[in-house]
C-alpha cells in the first residue's frame, strides 16, 4: 500500500530551475541595456551643465550684449574662455567688488560617467574641432575621453 506523499520530484524541480534559468538570460541583457542607456542620459547632462557653464564664464568675461562691461577679469591669452575646469568651480573675482566675491559658474566638476574620472578631454578655442590634444591656452570646449560605441551604434561617446 502506498502513502500520500508530499513534496516535488527531482524532474519538476529540474523543469522549475530551467525555466528560472532562461527568464533570468532573458533578462540580463535588458538590464545591461538599462545602465547604459542611463549613463548616456547622465553624460549628456554632464556636458551640458559644463558646457553652459563654460558659456556663462565667457559671457561674463566678454560681454556679447552691446553696452554690457565685463563682470569679471581674465588673465591674458584666455580669450575670455576660462582657463581650467577648476577656474569654473573656484570662481573669478567680480571686478569693483572691494569684499573681493566672486562669481562662481560650477559647484564641481561632474563625473564623467562612462569613464567613471573627473578628468574630461579639453579643446580650446585655438585647436581643431576635432583635436584630441588640448592647448592649454583656455577651455572651450568638453568632450568624454572614452573611445567606446554608444548604444546608437553609430558615433563614439568622444564625439558628443
Amino acid at each position: 500500500m502506498r502513502i500520500n506523499q508530499r513534496g516535488v520530484t527531482f524532474i519538476e524541480l529540474l523543469v522549475v530551475l530551467s525555466i528560472l534559468v532562461i527568464l533570468s538570460a532573458l533578462a540580463l541583457p535588458v538590464a545591461k541595456f538599462s545602465v547604459r542607456r542611463h549613463k548616456e542620459i547622465e553624460l549628456h547632462e554632464n556636458l551640458r551643465l559644463i558646457r553652459n557653464a563654460i558659456d556663462a564664464y565667457h559671457e561674463a568675461a566678454a560681454p556679447t550684449t552691446p553696452g554690457a562691461t565685463p563682470k569679471i577679469q581674465v588673465k591674458f591669452g584666455t580669450d575670455g574662455w576660462p582657463p581650467t575646469l577648476e577656474a569654473l568651480v573656484e570662481g573669478e573675482p567680480i571686478i569693483g567688488d572691494a569684499t573681493g566675491k566672486k562669481i562662481r559658474f560650477l559647484r564641481r566638476v561632474p563625473l564623467d560617467p562612462i569613464t567613471n574620472s573627473y578628468e574630461w578631454g579639453m579643446r580650446a578655442s585655438q585647436d581643431d574641432l576635432d583635436s584630441k590634444n588640448w592647448g592649454g591656452e583656455n577651455v572651450w570646449d568638453v568632450y568624454c575621453k572614452s573611445e567606446e560605441m554608444s548604444l546608437d551604434g553609430v558615433t563614439k561617446y568622444s564625439e558628443w
